[in-house]
Parts: structure tokens; sequence; C-alpha cells
């Protein structure tokens, strides 16, 4: 049965900086290749960090110049906030990110999931650590903290699955109806696709539901040549408050998730067979 019509492939070079739209790819087990192939390291902290904790690397972009392998780090180009370009394998990267970003990183392609001290978690910011997750999920005191257990259970230890950037699996799918659905509920924010950061954005979809990538939890689906397995929702964190580009800081964003979605928008997946993916191919349910 069709779901739905695959509208955007996106991805992502460097964690947490914005990316580029694709046409067609190759979805591999490590999903697009390419995808979160760089991020940054906390060099004050310790640990691979995202904008849940430097928020400024939302206001950089990267892109490939020429297509990525399907493993490992490729070289990409940045574009910083001036809009001037370093490469990822420039001399003075290190400098000029963490200028940019105003706090002292260092730029890091994969490395091999045996390099387990180098994705193991930094340390936090504050030392009780239900305030620590409230400021990673951008929760206000009397709104619930997601149920972590639903979560790999590597992540309690690390950052991200060790030998890789991902938050949790390899894609994270957002439908264009549960961001009109969030939209129509919070007229006063903005629920731009750019805050949440997806690879795969579903249009037409064939529910009437609210939010109908939820109702896909734990089934298949098959794209183009491909078939991925949808995980769990996606919890969603500070990330989506902050500002940058067009797109002005708005705490409101996760007060209406929190409300109306209990504080998830889109789902994650895992590739179970890989192949090509293009769009406008029609999204079919399979089992």
């Amino acid at each position: 049965m069709q779901v739905g019509v695959l509208k955007e492939l996106r991805r992502y070079p460097v964690k947490s900086m914005g990316g580029e739209i694709l046409n067609e790819a190759e979805l591999t087990k490590r999903g697009l290749p390419g995808d979160r192939a760089w991020a940054v390291r906390d060099e004050v902290r310790g640990g691979i960090r995202g904008a849940k904790k430097i928020p400024a690397l939302m206001k950089l972009n990267a892109r490939y110049i020429d297509s990525p392998g399907v493993a490992g780090s490729s070289p990409a180009e940045i574009t910083l906030p001036d809009g001037s370009t370093i490469a990822t394998g420039a001399l003075d990267v290190n400098d000029r990110l963490s200028a940019a970003v105003d706090h002292n990183v260092t730029l890091w392609p994969l490395l091999s999931a045996e390099a387990l001290d180098h994705y193991r978690r930094g340390a936090p910011s504050h030392e009780d650590m239900e305030d620590e997750m409230r400021s990673i999920f951008g929760r206000s005191p009397d709104e619930p903290l997601p149920d972590l257990s639903r979560f790999p259970p590597e992540l309690f230890e690390f950052e991200s699955p060790p030998g890789t950037y991902f938050d949790a699996f390899p894609l994270l799918l957002l439908s264009e109806a549960s961001l009109r659905s969030m939209q129509y509920k919070a007229p006063d924010s903005v629920f731009d696709v750019r805050r949440f950061r997806p690879n795969l954005v579903v249009s037409e979809t064939s529910s009437s539901a609210a939010f109908p990538e939820q109702e896909w939890h734990g089934r298949r689906l098959g794209i183009g040549d491909a078939i991925i397995i949808v995980t769990m929702e996606c919890p969603r964190c500070v990330m989506t408050t902050h500002g940058f580009e067009d797109l002005r800081k708005d705490p409101g964003v996760m007060r209406s998730l929190v409300r109306e979605a209990g504080g998830n928008l889109g789902v994650y997946a895992a590739v179970e067979t890989p192949g090509h993916v293009k769009v406008g191919d029609a999204i079919e349910l399979l089992t």
C-alpha cells in the first residue's frame, strides 16, 4: 500500500551544521553516504558535540564538492557565518571553526567503532543529571523528559553509536503533514523543515492523522529499491529552538511540541535492504 511520496533527500556532511539537498542517492546500511561523516570535538569539556551543546554550529553549512564514498569521511567544504569557506582538510580548520562558534573545538572524521574513548560522552554542563537532561531536551521543569529507555543502550555512555556520528539511527524521516499540523497548532512559531534535520521528507501521505509517520513505527517501508524499518519516534531536543539563518530563537517550538505531540516529531529508521532512491519515489508500507 502506498503511504506517501519521497519529497526531499537531505544530507548533512558535518553533524549539526546545515547540509545539502539531493535528487537521488544510494541508501546503505549506514544511511545516506556522507551523512554526518564529520563532527566537532569539544576541547573544553571533551567529547563529540553537536548543537545541543554548541548552538552556533547550526549557523554553519557543509557540502561535498565530489560525491562522497560509501564509508569513511570524504573531503567536504564548510561555509562559515561570514560567507567564507574552508575545506575540512585545511591546516587552519580548527582555528577558524573555533572562532566561528566562539568555543574551542576540533574537527574530526569518523573513527573506527573500536575507538571508544573518541565517542565517549564529555563532561556534563550541570552537576544535577535531571538539569542536564532538561537542558539537552529543552524541557521546562513542569514538562516530562523523553523515555530514554527507548534509545540504544550504548547512548548512555557514548555520544553516538560508536563508529557513527548519528544521534541514534542512520535515518530520520519527517512528513510535511506533521509540519503542517504543528504549524496549525502553534501559529506563533515557524515549523520550518530546517529546524528538524530530516534525511527523508515525505509528502502526499495517505493518512489523515496529524502525524502520519507515527503510524509506521515498527513497520517496513519500501522506497525505490531500498527497504527501511521505522524504529522509534524522534524525541526532539533543544536544537529545534535555536535561531539560525532567517529563523529566530524560539523556545515556543519545544513548548508546542511537548503540548501537542509529546515532544516528538518525525521517526528514526534503519536500512534493511540497501538500494537506490530518488525524489518522487512512492513510499510503500510492506509489513
